[in-house]
């Protein structure tokens, strides 16, 4: 057989033997769980903007009861922070720093004394 016969995912090597070849990129492209990730990653980036703006929310409402009252609402602080936590945990799984998907999908709700 001639190299023009040789059907396309028969590579040669160095040293003369044939071999049948699938490049790492081919394997990666073709991977389920890659393409399975992307979507996770799709809603919780979806997710992130949602708990943005419930964040900038806390922020404002926070802010308008220390002018009302001079202290902090304790209740709104925790849930700040409990936020702040599942926007980290958001980051590390998008990231690819973790393969815990972050809550509803694997993970709980942080804790507000979570320092994940």
């Amino acid at each position: 057989m001639t190299n023009a016969e040789q059907p396309m995912d028969h590579v040669e090597s160095d040293d003369g033997v044939a071999r049948e070849h699938q490049s790492d990129l081919e394997k990666n492209v073709r991977s389920k769980s890659t393409w399975t990730r992307l979507l996770y990653m799709i809603v919780m980036a979806i997710a992130w903007s949602i708990a943005v703006l419930v964040t900038s929310a806390v922020v404002v409402l926070n802010f308008l009861y220390v002018l009302l009252t001079g202290k902090t609402n304790s209740r709104l602080t925790e849930f700040g922070q409990s936020l702040a936590s599942y926007l980290y945990q958001i980051v590390r799984f998008m990231t690819f720093n973790t393969d815990t998907r972050p809550f509803p999908i694997d993970a709980e709700w942080p804790s507000a004394r979570e320092e994940s």
